[in-house]
């Protein structure tokens, strides 16, 4: 396989990660990027000599075996346009999108009939190990031979590999993905709108907080359109942020209304459904206390300020509304996801501090305001993806985005610390 050339289309940060892993495993790597970013990947690449860049997409087409489209949802139709006619004959063409539907339906309306089809995707961002994180291959128009070849050009990157469809890969993106990150970017919104750095803010430091504002900052310290993508190409995905928002509305009208019979029921209604029926009871948390205290960004108060945790409490009543059983796809889960469910089996089964977050819901109003704009984030969020409105998406994303920013370098750090254990223990 001397002279097999894999080329890269997009040359973002995962497209960066895939051409110095696949080239330091030997492979040749062509690449490309927009054309005013020639330069610069010029001089990232200088001392790569297994990496050769190309000024635009036309180069790597033609001279590649096989070819990775590393690019934006949004845009994967109007590139494979422009690039896909000039493919090499013969050769396997897939993508890095987060949602393969826009992107196979590009693949079969503008690629030649002899091109094969095998796509990927990375769950887990540029910045974590690959090693043992899920990697999705999908054949979709390929003999066995160049599937297992694709598969062997990727193994270097030390994935666990799992096989699905384009439409399995989708549903299951949706499901562990789309509502989590509606649930931090909801969040993030929430506290710029109040004018809040939480980690300041003793009620938001130790324990599930040290969660909730190290993924916050995690996400909004990406580019935007790794999210966007996701949300408003996939169907599935804007059901479940459309559920999301509804719950979170749903058990704040409950809480205002002092309802705590109705709001306990829903609750552990809910919990019974997505935790007690998985068969998790007696089993092992995913967190423990010292794990969720050890990762914080502010100093831990002597005593911790009780939550209701409006935003946990949605999430498994959004699951056991739209019937997903979040454990059902842990193979297919990113870091950010089992963090998330970890918090989340940590609050439902922990049956005493559930009745406190009940409680305090209904008898302590000291996070109200936080959980109206939480309420009114929620629902925003849900409108602009409904609405599939990438332009609003995208300011939304870069207002909060820009407010944070000073604490990103941190949040990463300390947050690359907690993805590290949460791997080790998943």
């Amino acid at each position: 396989m001397d002279n097999f050339i894999v080329g890269i289309i997009g040359m973002g940060l995962m497209g960066k990660m895939y051409a110095r892993r696949l080239s330091a495993a030997g492979w040749r790597i062509h690449v490309c990027d927009k054309p005013d970013k020639f330069d610069a990947l010029m001089d990232d690449f200088l001392e790569n000599e297994r990496v050769v860049i190309f000024k635009d997409g036309y180069g790597v087409s033609r001279s590649s075996d096989y070819i990775i489209y590393s690019v934006e949802a949004e845009n994967i139709d109007k590139i494979v346009e422009e690039y896909g006619r000039a493919t090499k004959k013969n050769a396997i063409v897939g993508g890095q999108t987060s949602c393969k539907a826009p992107e196979i339906a590009a693949f079969e309306r503008h690629l030649p009939s002899d091109n094969e089809i095998v796509s990927c995707h990375s769950l887990h961002g540029p910045n974590v190990d690959p090693k043992g994180q899920p990697l999705v291959l999908i054949k979709h128009r390929a003999s066995q031979k160049s599937f297992d070849l694709v598969s062997n050009v990727l193994s270097c990157l030390g994935s666990e590999h799992v096989h699905l469809t384009a439409e399995a890969h989708d549903r299951i993106t949706a499901d562990t993905q789309a509502v989590t990150h509606a649930a931090f970017l909801s969040m993030g919104t929430a506290w710029r709108s109040n004018n809040q750095f939480p980690w300041e803010m003793t009620r938001y430091v130790g324990g599930i907080e040290n969660v909730k504002c190290n993924i916050t900052l995690r996400i909004y310290s990406n580019k935007w359109h790794v999210y966007a993508g996701l949300a408003i190409l996939n169907p599935s995905a804007k059901e479940q942020i459309r559920q999301y928002a509804e719950s979170v509305t749903d058990l704040f009208k409950l809480m205002l209304g002092g309802h705590k019979t109705e709001l306990e029921k829903r609750i552990k209604t809910a919990g019974e459904a997505v935790f007690t029926a998985a068969g998790k009871r007696g089993k092992p948390l995913l967190l423990s206390d010292e794990v969720l205290d050890r990762f914080s960004l502010g100093n831990a108060p002597k005593e911790r300020t009780p939550n209701n945790h409006l935003s946990l409490l949605a999430m498994v009543d959004c699951w056991w509304k739209l019937g997903i059983i979040p454990y059902d796809h842990m193979i297919c889960s990113t870091p950010l996801f089992r963090l998330w469910l970890g918090v989340t089996e940590y609050l439902f089964r922990k049956p005493a501090l559930l009745d406190e977050v009940i409680r305090t819901a209904i008898e302590d109003s000291t996070f109200r305001s936080d959980d109206l704009e939480f309420t009114f984030a929620a629902r925003g969020w849900s409108d602009c993806v409904s609405f599939g409105d990438f332009s609003s998406y995208r300011d939304r994303f870069e207002q909060t985005q820009s407010y944070f920013a000073p604490r990103f370098p941190e949040a990463t750090r300390v947050g690359n610390e907690m993805i590290k254990v949460i791997l080790e223990k998943t």
